[in-house]
């Protein structure tokens, strides 16, 4: 009776197993099909949004070869700088290693010098004393208790002058392996300085294309509807893109959005504003954001962490980063020299997002930024202080 009993019991452990097995595959086929889902839809998104893109191109096909050239000088100049930042964070990385090696090689020096002055020292003690009283010592049988003190001494200091001897030798391995290393790093370093002036020179030849591109793009005026049907067409492009990646985002329990952080957020740049939220930009349209001058490099910090969901270069807005904060809260930093983010980063608070610029055909440098709620754009003054 009780041997069935096991048996059932086994075969109902089985059974569970199974169905736990069964369930946690289901599961795990399920996460990957909304993760392949979510890449197809994003994939969408951006095919819409260079349709779109497209569209506007053809209003006006006098400027559309002129504008298109713009974006690959914005996007080759994104790459460039973009290697820069990197090479100057290695160049404070290196320039910190040296700095240390110096330091430890300077301690070391020190060190086999104070060694050196000791292992001396030993040396003329041990010759006054003279090897001669040593050997008079135990020839002479009258004084064994002398004889066997002094030999203790000797002993000792022999093997004192052994441990500073390895000592020493310690030393100048640690001293010749961090003075090979320090020299290693100062060539390092002139190789990094090398690329950087090479990096510079390109990001000139580029900035100068640029430019331009942008005298020619000038030259083709535009009237006031013009400039305006313009202006509402890359907002309308602006306002699908958000709309499309808003139904891509999946709620993250720790992205709480922003509706807690009134006036407790600082702004992305420390720079002027050079025009409000609200305020006229052409015709009727008003301004969704502000744009804060600031020079071009300067860091660009996210004012909130959240997860980045666009990333690249949009018509009238340059190289623009979109982030998800959570519970329908968007920003988002336009007009970029280089992006440092990729979509589906997680940034945290005050973290580099990227770099200050005048890309989208803008004449002084800047970042345009926005918050919106549920896809309004509303006023960030009264969130950052």
């Amino acid at each position: 009776m009780q041997s069935q009993i096991r048996r059932s019991c086994k075969k109902i452990s089985s059974l569970l197993l199974l169905s736990c097995l069964f369930i946690a595959a289901n599961s795990f086929a399920n996460n990957e099909t909304v993760k392949s889902q979510n890449s197809a839809k994003l994939t969408a998104v951006q095919q819409a949004i260079a349709q779109q893109e497209n569209n506007i191109f053809k209003t006006n096909k006098a400027r559309s070869s002129i504008e298109k050239q713009l974006k690959q000088d914005d996007l080759a100049i994104a790459t460039i700088a973009k290697a820069i930042n990197s090479t100057k964070q290695s160049l404070q990385s290196t320039q910190k290693k040296i700095s240390q090696l110096a330091q430890e090689k300077q301690q070391l020096t020190n060190q086999k010098r104070t060694q050196e002055r000791l292992l001396a020292k030993q040396l003329r003690s041990a010759y006054t004393t003279g090897q001669h009283d040593y050997l008079k010592l135990i020839l002479n049988q009258d004084q064994s208790e002398k004889i066997q003190r002094t030999v203790s001494y000797y002993q000792y200091l022999n093997k004192a002058r052994i441990s500073e001897i390895d000592k020493f030798e310690a030393t100048i391995a640690s001293l010749l392996t961090v003075t090979t290393e320090h020299l290693e790093q100062l060539v390092k370093l002139e190789s990094l300085k090398e690329s950087q002036q090479q990096q510079y020179r390109q990001l000139n030849n580029k900035k100068t294309r640029r430019k331009k591109t942008v005298i020619s793009l000038n030259k083709q005026l535009l009237s006031s509807q013009q400039q305006l049907a313009q202006l509402k067409a890359e907002e309308a492009n602006l306002t699908a893109a958000l709309q499309k990646l808003a139904a891509l985002i999946q709620a993250e329990v720790n992205l709480t959005g922003l509706s807690k952080l009134k006036k407790k957020l600082a702004w992305p740049v420390k720079g002027r504003v050079l025009h409000r939220f609200g305020s006229k930009k052409q015709g009727y349209l008003t301004w969704k954001g502000v744009l804060l001058g600031a020079p071009v490099g300067q860091q660009v910090h996210t004012i909130h962490n959240g997860t980045i969901l666009f990333s690249d270069w949009l018509k009238g807005y340059g190289l623009l980063t979109v982030i998800d904060h959570g519970n329908g809260y968007m920003s988002l930093y336009a007009h970029n020299q280089t992006l440092l983010k990729s979509v589906g980063d997680r940034v945290e608070t005050g973290e580099p997002i990227a770099l200050v610029g005048q890309s989208g055909g803008q004449d002084q440098t800047g970042v345009y930024f926005e918050i919106r709620h549920q896809g309004k754009a509303v006023n960030p003054k009264a969130w950052c202080k």
